[in-house]
């Protein structure tokens, strides 16, 4: 069975960085599903414009798309809520492993202030987190596996090869 896994969070909580380092961990691509949007999208969020379903559901179709096609792939996606993830899954072409990677607000906002180069403004940051439904227990035991990111990145790459690989 390939492996098809999601690193999944609000914009700033590490997804790329854990990405890559768990790509290279496993020997496996890592695509960040950034790259996916399409430029409308880009444009709205640069503009400081939260996106919506009808704009997510053709990049959450692309993110599946590329899950069902380039497995073994780990691609960065935010899959915030229960709907965007149930797409993935039903576009994916197999079972999708979910990396939730949680923080605080602040935590998340410091991480965005300092970055730079990236499209997304900080001033989004409340509307991730008000668009988040974040996996819970109830939500089934393959839905996602919780990572607390205020731990240093190489502990949550470990973390997270140890969700996928169990």
């Amino acid at each position: 069975m390939s492996l098809r896994i999601v690193i999944m969070g609000v914009s700033g909580c590490g997804k790329s960085s854990v990405g890559e380092g768990l790509a290279a961990q496993l020997g496996i691509p890592y695509r960040d599903g950034d790259d996916l949007h399409p430029p409308a999208n880009v444009e709205k969020m640069r503009a400081g414009i939260p996106l919506t379903d009808e704009d997510r559901w053709p990049w959450l179709d692309r993110v599946a798309e590329v899950l069902a096609t380039e497995a073994p792939v780990i691609v960065g996606c935010s899959a915030l809520r229960r709907a965007y993830r149930d797409r993935l899954r039903a576009g994916a072409g197999g079972p999708v492993r979910f990396i939730h990677l949680s923080g605080s607000r602040d935590l998340i906002a410091g991480r965005m202030s300092a970055r730079t180069g990236h499209y997304m403004p900080p001033s989004l940051l409340d509307s991730q987190f008000a668009a988040l439904e974040a996996p819970s227990p109830e939500s089934g035991p393959d839905e996602a596996v919780t990572i607390d990111i205020d731990q240093p990145l190489a502990d949550i790459i470990s973390a997270a090869a140890e969700g996928v690989l169990t």
